[in-house]
């Protein structure tokens, strides 16, 4: 049961979604929905099949949007629910409903891989691009130099953008960027970085969005401090809001002291991972307090 609301789940989740999935494992007494009825649910919200509807519905969503916009990668969970509000026993919770049955609902929330844009094809993304492979990551690249961009240089990419900054902007906007988790600008040239950062911030600020935020794709610039300050107050007097602005993470990658373009690309696919966890570098994790 349910195929097309896990085949709906999945192609969101790969196309940089995260999905929180509802199935109901287990029911007894009257319940409105059947074990296996399944409900997934994305951002916006969007969402496709059912649990059984009316209040258990409700209450199961409910559960997933918290899921859904928490951040980091939070865990699933199993709640069980009892239609009648005078239900009690050990984690029920108890609904203003009159059917009397019992529903156990597992809820599960699938992370999409990351899916790296790399503005700039070159050394430092070509070792980015053999990094996140075998992490099982994607990246596609864009370069208005042919030979950084194509098959040779980059033969893993889901997508290569031989173009001016400007002609790949133009087919895109803030929803179509959402099938990439990250956006990393790692040209050759400042005043193409520039161009990348001023067009994709646009199209943000026209949807509303800021990166790295509600499924908006994370935004990093490779560079020094001076490098970004100049970049930021360009952006700033252009009239881009400085809360988008400083969503901006550059320069990017753990501090690490990071010099080749291998190291690098390990200090930036580290960064990537923290912030998938919800982890600021250098905190502590489970394993600290062992």
């Amino acid at each position: 049961m349910g195929l097309d609301v896990l085949r709906w789940a999945l192609a969101t989740c790969d196309g940089g979604q995260r999905v929180v999935v509802a199935s109901v494992v287990t029911t007894s007494g009257s319940v409105p929905g059947k074990a296996g009825a399944r409900l997934a649910l994305s951002s916006g919200p969007t969402w496709k099949g059912t649990v059984g509807g009316a209040g258990l519905e409700e209450r199961v969503k409910a559960a997933m949007l918290e899921r859904l916009d928490a951040p980091g990668r939070p865990m699933g969970a199993v709640l069980t629910y009892g239609l009648h509000r005078g239900a009690k026993g050990y984690e029920v919770v108890a609904l203003d409903s009159l059917c009397g049955g019992r529903v156990t609902v597992s809820i599960d929330v699938l992370h999409p891989t990351p899916h790296v844009l790399l503005m700039g094809g070159g050394h430092c993304a070509v070792a980015f691009a053999h990094l996140a492979q075998q992490l099982g990551w994607r990246t596609s690249v864009q370069d208005s130099r042919e030979a950084y961009a194509g098959m040779e240089q980059h033969p893993a990419a889901v997508e290569r953008h031989v173009s001016s900054v400007e002609a790949f902007l133009q087919r895109e906007d803030a929803h179509t960027l959402r099938r990439f988790t990250d956006i990393l600008l790692l040209g050759h040239d400042h005043a193409e970085d520039r161009a990348r950062l001023h067009g994709l911030l646009e199209r943000f600020v026209a949807a509303k969005e800021v990166p790295g935020e509600g499924g908006t794709p994370r935004v990093g610039c490779i560079g020094s401090r001076a490098k970004w300050t100049s970049f930021r107050d360009g952006c700033l007097e252009s009239g881009l809001p400085e809360t988008v602005v400083e969503a901006v993470v550059c320069p990017i990658g753990l501090n690490i002291g990071a010099e080749t373009p291998e190291e690098i690309a390990v200090a930036v696919a580290a960064a990537i991972m923290a912030s998938q966890a919800g982890l600021s570098p250098g905190e502590p994790t489970w394993r600290d307090a062992l």
